[in-house]
């Protein structure tokens, strides 16, 4: 499906060995409750792609493609919309204005004149800012987004479609989360991150637990089989201890996890290597935006310097080459540049023999692969693709995939 493109791999050393719980079980079980009870919830579709199986050799490949989540374009609807409820509730009991206020409640306004006078705040590559965005504008909150320099304009209109104001910084999604954090501080605001750090963990962890919805998914979709690898995308690293502590979860250790970084941001791998967290520096330039990481987040490398069985860097051209055989295959699949990073990986590990080995992948190895992004910005899409996602879409008969920025 993909030329044969150097990549980067790394067996993780501390696999299997115990560790902190990070996502509590009964956390998750609040998330999935509250998630699956609001309106436009549904469980997204878990795709066969036996072209991808063929390519790599193995027995199954299937793609949970988050591109029609909450009509959002990606999997973030799950965390940070979830977080934003979780912390107003909390905020108005603070406040005695109300002991325990629902989202449901939040929703139709109930208690507007109080949330309205709280505002929430983050930085973003794209999809979590316009997570939190709708989170706020669903709840009844402001909302000010803070991106870096190189969030192309159509990821910043659609999170100002929300109500959010957006404000520019200059550097790296790194340099927007110190100054989403200080600003926050300065004026009394709430930071919804994804990304966690000494002293603020409760908040990344709701955002967390939302994301475990997804795997949970897909786990009730896989069955009655149970997927012998996942490889699923890397950035700060909080999707891939979602579903690392889901998988774990549900199937034990019978799952081998594999993260998936850009070769550009690769601060996972890096941090795997060095047996402790570790920042890369630089420009992160790399086209997969919603990877563009250089820190890892506190509490998903808690998790994942146990349960991770590797660490990937896949370059640039694999991900355009993906979204393009995912757009010519029949039935196409709309995917974004951040989406594809897992099939990439996949692809290329397998036809490497050593990686191959390494990884185990047999014949009648079973792959689950998280689409975690639609078109979440038609522009790039159109450039990267050479189609419209609209286009692309249609020829499978569903919309779904496309994005409206």
């Amino acid at each position: 499906m993909i030329p044969a493109l150097p990549f980067r791999f790394l067996v993780n050393r501390r696999h299997g060995t115990p560790g902190t719980v990070v996502l509590p079980e009964s956390g998750f079980r609040r998330a999935k409750e509250e998630i699956a009870s609001w309106s436009g919830y549904a469980p997204t579709p878990l795709l066969d792609l036996p072209d991808a199986a063929q390519a790599a050799r193995v027995g199954t490949v299937r793609y949970k493609d988050e591109a029609g989540r909450f009509g959002l374009g990606s999997f973030k609807a799950l965390g940070g919309a979830y977080a934003v409820a979780r912390l107003l509730v909390a905020e108005l009991a603070k406040r005695g204005v109300a002991s325990a206020a629902t989202s449901a409640e939040l929703a139709e306004g109930k208690y507007k004149e109080a949330t309205g006078r709280i505002t929430v705040t983050c930085a973003t590559d794209g999809n979590h800012g316009r997570s939190v965005a709708w989170g706020a504008q669903r709840f009844g909150c402001r909302c000010v987004i803070f991106v870096h320099e190189h969030v192309s304009q159509g990821r910043r209109d659609a999170i100002a479609r929300y109500g959010a104001e957006v404000r520019e910084v200059k550097g790296t999604y790194d340099d927007s989360v110190r100054e989403a954090q200080r600003t926050a501080e300065r004026e009394g605001w709430f930071v919804v991150s994804d990304t966690s750090y000494a002293g603020y963990t409760e908040v990344p962890r709701d955002v967390m637990q939302g994301y475990r919805l997804m795997a949970d998914e897909a786990a009730e979709q896989f069955a009655p089989a149970v997927p012998t690898h996942v490889f699923v995308q890397g950035g700060v690293g909080g999707v891939a201890a979602a579903v690392s502590a889901q998988m774990r979860a549900r199937f034990g250790d019978k799952v081998k996890v594999v993260v998936v970084e850009p070769e550009k941001a690769a601060c996972l791998l890096e941090s795997g290597e060095a047996g402790e967290p570790v920042a890369v520096h630089g420009d992160l330039d790399t086209l997969m935006a919603g990877l563009a990481c250089g820190e890892p987040s506190l509490l998903a490398w808690q998790e994942l310097e146990r349960g991770a069985y590797a660490f990937m860097a896949v370059p640039d051209e694999a991900a355009v080459a993906c979204m393009k055989a995912l757009a010519a295959r029949t039935p196409p699949v709309v995917a974004g540049e951040s989406a594809v990073a897992g099939l990439a990986a996949l692809l290329l590990a397998a036809r490497e023999p050593i990686a191959r080995t390494a990884l185990d992948l047999q014949p009648d190895s079973r792959v689950l692969l998280f689409g975690t992004e639609g078109a979440t910005d038609p522009e790039v899409y159109e450039r990267l693709v050479g189609r419209r996602p609209e286009a692309v879409a249609a020829a499978s008969g569903s919309g779904a995939g496309a994005s409206s920025g």
